[in-house]
């Protein structure tokens, strides 16, 4: 079967191309502003994509058109789609029907951790000898790629969003999966572009749980005001916990959470000792060796994966070094993730200076749902420069200059990447951190300051 995946450049559905293709299809696909890595993963995986949503495309005659939710009423391809009467489905749809109900499937779900938390199963997974298929957000450094599938496998590990399955499904992508195991990491108020409320959004993790078989477990941490509620409106699974008070708990050895104890049932298995920082990725970790306890992989084989893990592209990646200036990548783009990425790295750094560069690009921040939030979450940064897009369809709908005017002299407002490439490079210093922080490409702003950096 020929399918040609609309939104390809994205982390699911281009993940969702890797898995097609091993599943025996042809896979081609398109969209627009595709960039690193999603880009550099399908070329070097050889699927081809064009560039833009023309309905030209239509003349590649495919058998299947699977619809990413980038699309939206007024695509020109998708107008094509629809007015011939041609074949479509969502990418999680597909996913669920046509790969997923053969495994045995491990879910991650929650606000924050999810790509982190997936990929920590998966390696764990694989470390144990299993070979997991799995579908992560990102690209798992531990693998290379976003996504893998062999049929004859039987675990799948899968990141599963709670953002909306496509124009046309608009329910959350992750009641699709039925999953067997299913971490609830955690679970706040966010895509403000389609859920009005918390109440929304809990709303779809009751219709998650409701999926999970009575066989199946779903692993929480023990205190959250969300998730408690979400399970209190029923759960038909077994029940595991970690954190605090919770089967699964954890004694840390220094500030940045990069030794920790794991203990289970009061008894302590082993230590681990990584590069990652930050009590929200020991949570992770806990989260993701309760999984695969789950399935019977003993704990100790979780830990010695973990003290192997490398981590995953754009969460806290080191990007550089330039004398002495250290430059990192991170993902976070929610007050919450911004305010514990910058406080997992002042526990490893210490007292050395801190540069928080941040771009407010999620479809929740450029409505300025949370950017009241935005000054305390950058408060362990020693300067924050924040950079506001004013036209297209990146431009903020509110003004950083309304959020940061009174606290000017340590956040920087800057509109022109050009113009903050230069200010961040003629303030950087030896022994600096800089820590940028923004769910999209960044106008390619790392690499343009690193080379700034040089000169």
């Amino acid at each position: 079967m020929h399918i040609h995946i609309l939104g390809i450049g994205g982390t699911f559905m281009g993940g969702l191309a890797l898995i097609a293709r091993a599943a025996g299809h042809k896979v081609t696909g398109c969209d627009a502003g595709v960039y690193p890595p999603m880009s550099t993963q399908l070329s070097e995986q050889g699927i081809e994509f064009i560039e833009g949503f023309g309905e030209e495309q239509i003349a590649l005659n495919p058998d299947l058109y699977i619809i990413g939710n980038v699309v939206t009423r007024g695509n020109p391809l998708m107008e094509a789609i629809l007015e011939q009467n041609l074949p479509y489905t969502s990418g999680p749809q597909w996913l669920g029907d046509h790969i997923l109900r053969q495994q045995y499937v491990l879910a991650v779900a929650g606000t924050h951790g999810k790509t982190s938390t997936s990929s920590m199963l998966a390696w764990i997974l694989e470390k144990a000898g299993l070979k997991p298929n799995f579908l992560i957000g990102g690209i798992a450094s531990d693998f290379g790629i976003s996504a893998r599938f062999a049929p004859e496998n039987q675990y799948f590990v899968i990141e599963a969003d709670e953002y909306d399955t496509a124009f046309f499904d608009k329910r959350s992508k992750f009641v699709h999966y039925h999953p067997r195991t299913a971490i609830l990491n955690n679970l706040e108020y966010d895509h403000a572009d389609i859920f009005p409320d918390l109440a929304a959004i809990e709303t779809q993790f009751h219709h998650l749980v409701r999926t999970i078989a009575k066989s199946g477990v779903v692993i929480t941490p023990r205190h959250d005001e969300a998730l408690q509620r979400v399970l209190a409106r029923g759960i038909w699974s077994r029940q595991d916990y970690f954190g605090q008070d919770a089967n699964w708990q954890y004694r840390q050895y220094d500030a940045a959470g990069q030794q920790f104890e794991v203990i289970h049932q009061h008894n302590v298995i082993g230590t681990v000792q990584w590069s990652h920082t930050g009590i929200h990725n020991i949570y992770n970790a806990l989260a993701a060796i309760a999984a695969a306890y789950s399935i019977g992989i003993d704990p100790t084989i979780a830990i010695t994966a973990l003290n192997e893990f490398k981590g995953i592209r754009r969460r806290m990646e080191l990007r550089g070094e330039v004398n002495h200036i250290k430059v990192y990548d991170d993902f976070a783009h929610h007050p919450t993730a911004i305010a514990t990425t910058l406080d997992g790295l002042r526990q490893k750094v210490g007292k050395e200076r801190i540069i928080a560069v941040l771009e407010p690009r999620s479809n929740t921040m450029k409505l300025g749902t949370m950017a009241a939030r935005l000054p305390e979450a950058l408060a362990q940064a020693d300067i924050a420069f924040c950079y506001g897009e004013t036209q297209g369809k990146h431009a903020l709908g509110w003004t950083p200059e309304s959020i940061f005017g009174q606290d000017a002299h340590k956040v920087k407002i800057f509109h022109d990447i050009e113009a903050l490439k230069h200010a961040i490079a003629d303030i950087a210093q030896s022994g600096d951190h800089i820590l940028i922080m923004s769910n999209g490409s960044f106008g390619g702003l790392h690499d343009k300051l690193l080379n700034a950096l040089q000169r």
